[in-house]
């Protein structure tokens, strides 16, 4: 893997955990429109599947960008899926368990 190769690597999880965190983070939709509502957990599950998507989307151009595209399987994607839902653990823990005293 050259250098080029291993920062767009980088790119692509740092970019997954943001991703993963942001819908538990802000109370925003898709972080950018404000709501007049609390959103619940399936709106903020709705955003990361759409996250979800999004950062396969940029890893895909990426990767296309750094050459040839490799076909994928569905056992990438169900890997992938489980990777970017445990990068979105900090923030479910934040939002939903921590307890806040005060």
């Amino acid at each position: 893997m050259n250098g080029s190769m291993g920062a767009s690597a980088w790119l692509v999880i740092l970019l997954a955990l943001i991703a993963a965190n942001l819908p538990f983070l802000t109370t925003r939709l898709f972080a950018v429109w404000p709501l007049r509502f609390e959103k619940n957990l399936a709106m903020r599950l709705g955003e990361l599947v759409v996250a979800y998507f999004l950062v396969g989307a940029i890893a895909l151009l990426l990767e296309k960008q750094a050459g040839q595209i490799a076909p994928q399987g569905w056992e990438f994607y169900a890997i992938t899926a489980a990777l970017f839902i445990t990068l979105a653990f900090p923030g479910f823990v934040w939002r939903y368990l921590y307890r806040r005293h005060g």
